[in-house]
């Protein structure tokens, strides 16, 4: 009879010859050597490339300060960093290679993956980037872009978990065409750079983002589609983010559709970079929803979301912008905003701009619920005339019209807009309405 003892034993007996076959590739057995002078790029690939040869395991970055130029990750590979353990990336241009299989943004990266399956990246240890040092001008003489800290195209069945990153020249992460991506317990700062975006998800399923710490001067978690394949079944829970621009987003890169994307119990502070390169001092956007490229948008999520300050705690935007980014898309470039739900959500701090859900004519924003959503602002302010210009081929930017005419949310070329579960506050006397309509339905 096969009970449930035996079935747990036939798994853990299955597994055995998996886990005896997986290894630890220490990287000073390759000749890396622990300066944070010394280039140990060489080193560390062959441990990578004979780690992935021999069936996968670990390449372990021991305690100490080590030095590399871009690393290719491989099937099977985890690159495991161990407590104070440092990888530094080379402030050299000539170091990174173009990477002339992305398929969509032509990029250098320090870790690259293309096509790789069972892959990651943990451990107790940094990543650090030393981004500041990268210019475009000297980027381009050795025709690379300013690196991101990780890349990864094309992927299937990846872990990210416990390490620091740090410093990138340009986007932290960004997972482009990739299945089964968790990432779990990680922080991120970043603050060196221009367009210094803590995690990107581009045209990704089945993400589970979770327990992270993610302070970036760019965009904090940011999910967006070049081409038409969605990006879908995506999950961020249980997450501290802090950004100069937009902390929990989707877009403003729209070309494919999302679906099922929930965000929950996540809080939202104040960042810890003393430099303003991109945005405000404060969140310009905490929870944004964009789309301007085509994208329908629908069964969208947040709940039991905290934030303290923001300029515009919610901003929903669809424009008609269009770009294909080379692509020939096969379906009518019409986007579209259907189902929208936010609830639990508590707002201190908040700037003088207002929220706003808007849509432009002939395209409205449908079927968005605000329930349990307490917005405290700033306050003081006069009237304000409504903006005349519907900006419908602008980048989104939730400050783009100023101070908007509500002191709560602005509503414009919107359908179903339910806003009766919001509460506003202001601290000093302000003369807009809580909530002004206009073009509603």
């Amino acid at each position: 009879m096969n009970t449930p003892l035996h079935t747990f034993l036939a798994v853990i007996f299955a597994l055995l010859p998996l886990q005896a076959m997986a290894a630890d590739y220490n990287i000073k057995d390759y000749g890396a050597v622990a300066k944070k002078t010394h280039l140990s790029t060489a080193a560390i690939q062959k441990a990578i490339d004979e780690c992935a040869a021999k069936g996968g395991g670990r390449v372990v970055v021991p305690k100490g300060k080590w030095l590399t130029g871009a690393l290719v990750l491989k099937s099977g590979v985890t690159l495991y960093l161990e407590k104070k353990a440092t990888l530094y990336g080379s402030t050299d241009p000539r170091h990174y290679v173009l990477n002339k299989t992305a398929k969509i943004i032509m990029t250098s990266q320090l870790i690259y993956a293309f096509q790789a399956k069972n892959i990651g990246i943990a451990g107790q240890g940094t990543i650090d980037g030393q981004g500041a040092a990268f210019t475009d001008a000297a980027c381009n003489k050795q025709m690379i872009t300013r690196p991101m800290l990780v890349r990864f195209d094309t992927c299937k069945g990846i872990t990210i978990s416990g390490i620091t990153m740090r410093n990138a020249g340009v986007w932290v992460q960004h997972y482009y065409d990739c299945e089964n991506l968790t990432i779990k317990g990680i922080t991120v700062f970043s603050h060196c750079n221009v367009c210094n975006d803590g995690i990107d998800i581009t045209n990704c399923r089945n993400v589970v983002i979770t327990q992270s710490k993610i302070d970036s001067d760019d965009d904090a978690i940011c999910l967006k589609t070049f081409s038409e394949k969605p990006c879908e079944n995506v999950t961020v829970t249980d997450c501290v983010v802090a950004t100069h621009c937009n902390a929990l987003k989707i877009g403003s890169e729209t070309v494919g559709d999302f679906r099922n994307i929930k965000f929950s119990n996540c809080k939202v502070v104040r960042s810890k970079g003393k430099k303003v390169i991109n945005g405000c001092a404060i969140a310009v956007a905490a929870i944004a929803v964009e789309s301007i490229d085509g994208a329908r948008i629908s069964n969208v999520s947040f709940s039991d979301i905290t934030i303290n300050g923001s300029e515009s705690p919610i901003f929903i935007r669809l424009g008609n912008r269009n770009d294909t980014y080379g692509h020939k898309p096969t379906k009518p470039q019409r986007g579209d905003i259907n189902g929208v739900t936010i609830k639990n959500v508590t707002v201190k701090n908040a700037g003088t701009t207002g929220s706003s859900i808007t849509g432009i004519p002939g395209q409205t924003v449908k079927n968005i619920t605000l329930s349990n959503v307490n917005i405290t602002h700033k306050g003081g302010q006069k009237e304000k005339v409504l903006p005349k210009d519907n900006r419908e081929k602008s980048e989104p930017n939730a400050m783009m019209w100023g101070t908007l005419p509500a002191q709560g949310i602005f509503v414009k070329y919107a359908e179903n807009v339910n806003t009766d579960g919001v509460s506003i506050r202001a601290k000093k006397t302000d003369k807009r309405p809580a909530i002004y309509r206009v073009n509603v339905k």
